[in-house]
C-alpha cells in the first residue's frame, strides 16, 4: 500500500463515500476506507479523527465562504439580500462534480440519529457565524439571527432539492429561487 502518493485525503473521501454507499455507513470500517483507497489505516488518521469526519470534511471551508460573500455584500443590502449573496456563493461549492457524494452524504446523514444531530449542530454554527457577520454590518439582534436562521431554512430545502435524483440545476440557482420565494411567503 502506498503511505505517500498524491490526493490522499481525497482517496479516503471517495472511498469512504463509495463503501456508505455501497454497504451503509455502519457496517463502514476505517480499515475497509483504507483497503478500498490502497492506503493505510495509519494514514486515514492523519486526515480524518474517525469516519465520521469525512462526511463534516469542508464544513468550515463553506462557512468562511459563506461568511465573507455575506461581508461582501453591499453595505446598502438589506439583511435578507445579504443572505442571498451567501447563498448564492455556497452554489460554487455545492458544483455539479460535488453533487454524487452530497446524495450519498445526505442519505448517510438522514439515516443516522448520531449524524443527523451533528449536521444540526454544524447548520446552528452556520446560523451563528451568518448572524455575526450580519451584526458586524450593523444589523440589531433580533433581526441579525432571524435572518440568519432563515437563511439556514432555506440552505437546508435548497439543498435537499439539489440532492434529489431528478434535479439538474446548481444549488445556488436552487437557493436564490427558494429566498425568493421566502420573500413572497413573508410579504404576504
Amino acid at each position: 500500500m502506498g503511505r505517500w502518493e498524491p490526493n490522499t485525503e481525497q482517496r479516503f473521501l471517495v472511498a469512504a463515500i463509495e463503501l456508505f454507499g455501497e454497504i451503509g455507513f455502519e457496517r463502514t470500517t476505517v480499515a475497509a476506507i483504507a483497503q478500498r483507497a490502497g492506503l493505510t489505516a495509519r494514514t486515514f488518521f492523519r486526515y480524518f479523527d474517525d469516519k465520521r469526519e469525512v462526511l463534516f470534511k469542508g464544513s468550515e471551508q463553506l462557512q468562511q465562504t459563506m461568511v465573507e460573500a455575506l461581508a461582501r455584500a453591499p453595505l446598502d443590502a438589506a439583511p435578507l439580500e445579504a443572505i442571498g449573496a451567501a447563498l448564492a456563493t455556497a452554489g460554487e461549492f455545492f458544483n455539479d462534480e460535488r453533487r454524487p457524494f452530497a446524495r450519498i452524504r445526505y442519505a448517510v446523514v438522514a439515516a443516522n440519529p448520531e449524524l443527523h444531530e451533528r449536521e444540526l449542530i454544524k447548520m446552528a454554527t452556520l446560523s451563528g457565524a451568518l448572524a455575526q457577520a450580519l451584526r458586524a454590518r450593523g444589523v440589531e439582534e433580533p433581526d441579525a439571527s432571524l435572518a440568519a436562521e432563515a437563511g439556514i431554512a432555506v440552505f437546508r430545502i435548497a439543498f435537499a432539492q439539489w440532492v434529489s435524483e431528478a434535479e439538474t440545476r446548481g444549488y445556488g440557482e436552487i437557493a436564490v429561487e427558494s429566498l425568493a420565494r421566502l420573500r413572497k411567503l413573508t410579504a404576504r
